[in-house]
């Protein structure tokens, strides 16, 4: 599997206010002609009169503020005093007085359920359901028992490993959606050939005959999926092609042989279904 990393809205933000913190640190050491007793509780009482500070009237609009997110995308967490941040696929919790905010996992033992993963799947269900059928090129009946959502690029071995295989996921009940993810973005020849698919009269005569490294006619086409797919695969966190999707929102990294595909989704279907830990 090729990796290529994601363009997440939240990190550039995150990653900036980690080297802010790092900078603020270093300008509050205690300096030459200062004791040491002096300069560790100055620290201590600055956090303690901020620690004391009322929270804001409305917590979600100065967390949304910080964090440059609509306010919708704020709401109460599961731990009292926390919010829950989740824009597109990724999950965040922030405290209520706007201060910090903190990223990584969080799960319910009582459940043992991983609640920010549950958060995340709901997230990509909903973006996934928006996009239209017509923009996706589909290989399977609608009514297959299984549909997987697939990030595709032309030239990717391990994408075109798996159309070559297309018609047995498809006689194990496995119906394969494409969207397009063409890896070098707008302006590459990766693009150029995502273009070259979707814009094509027979788009799945012209994915094959891609995926088998035919020379596809230049084409381009005024409502090509291509650029609303790639975004939508950033805003979902796709980590490298192909980047698979369930149904349920769950995250398949990379590429699996149609048996062990099969297996995988009958294993994540049981695990939503019992609420066992879902498997990696």
């Amino acid at each position: 599997m090729t990796i290529h990393r994601a363009s997440i809205r939240l990190l550039p933000l995150l990653a900036a206010l980690a080297f802010g913190s790092a900078a603020c640190a270093q300008s509050t050491a205690p300096g030459a002609g200062q004791g040491a007793g002096q300069g560790a509780a100055q620290p201590a009482a600055t956090d303690a009169k901020a620690a004391s500070k009322a929270a804001p009237a409305d917590p979600r609009a100065a967390i949304a503020g910080k964090l440059e997110v609509p306010v919708d995308a704020v709401k109460p967490g599961p731990i009292e005093g926390i919010y829950e941040v989740v824009h597109g696929a990724e999950v965040l919790y922030a405290t209520a007085d706007a201060r910090f905010v903190f990223d990584g996992e969080l799960y319910d033992l009582d459940r043992r359920a991983n609640v920010s993963e549950e958060r995340r799947a709901g997230a990509r269900v909903a973006a996934l359901a928006a996009v239209r059928e017509e923009d996706a090129i589909s290989f399977g009946p609608k009514d297959a028992k299984y549909t997987i959502t697939v990030f595709t690029d032309i030239d990717c071995g391990f994408c075109r490993k798996l159309h070559q295989e297309v018609e047995q996921y498809n006689g194990l009940g496995i119906r394969v959606r494409y969207l397009a993810y063409p890896r070098g973005g707008p302006g590459s020849e990766a693009w150029a050939k995502a273009q070259s698919v979707w814009c094509a009269p027979n788009r799945q005569d012209a994915m094959t005959r891609a995926k088998n490294g035919e020379a596809m006619p230049t084409r381009n086409c005024k409502d090509s999926a291509v650029p609303k797919d790639y975004e939508l695969g950033g805003r979902l966190g796709v980590q490298g092609t192909p980047g698979i999707y369930t149904e349920r929102g769950d995250y398949i990294k990379g590429y699996l042989p149609p048996d062990r595909m099969l297996e995988r989704l009958q294993a994540l279907e049981a695990a939503a279904q019992g609420g066992a830990p879902q498997p990696n």
